[in-house]
């Protein structure tokens, strides 16, 4: 991935690699949101916080301000981008966006996302 943003804007693609201990999520100092499984909560979440109309901060489906130090759950990919402009545009209901995704294969992700989370990090190598 690295490599491919490099080659698109130009510069040196570099690569650090983090560890962190996953006793984290049973920390009380960060407000961790944790998705499981790609499920119509996490489509959801996912959607509002891509969508750049979407202001509701109030709704705990999004993480536009924050509200989450942490969020960990499958990586929404490109492969699930025609699966959502489908859904967003009225093509299919969220019964069908869901029943859909379990054909895909997930990574994880952790999305860290304030200072106080990022401390939990530690540095591999140099």
């Amino acid at each position: 991935m690295a490599k491919r943003v490099a080659k698109i804007y130009g510069g040196n693609s570099y690569v650090n690699e983090f560890d962190f201990n996953e006793d984290i999520y049973n920390c009380d100092e960060l407000n961790i949101k944790i998705f499981d499984a790609p499920k119509e909560e996490w489509a959801i979440f996912v959607l509002n916080n891509r969508d750049r109309r979407f202001t509701n901060k109030n709704s705990l489906n999004c993480n536009i301000d924050n509200k989450y130090d942490l969020v960990v759950g499958p990586v929404a990919d490109d492969d699930l981008a025609l699966l959502f402009r489908t859904f967003t545009r009225g093509l299919i209901d969220i019964n069908i966006l869901v029943k859909e995704m379990k054909y895909k294969k997930f990574s994880s992700q952790y999305s860290f996302h304030t200072e106080k989370s990022l401390t939990y990090l530690k540095l591999v190598g140099d």
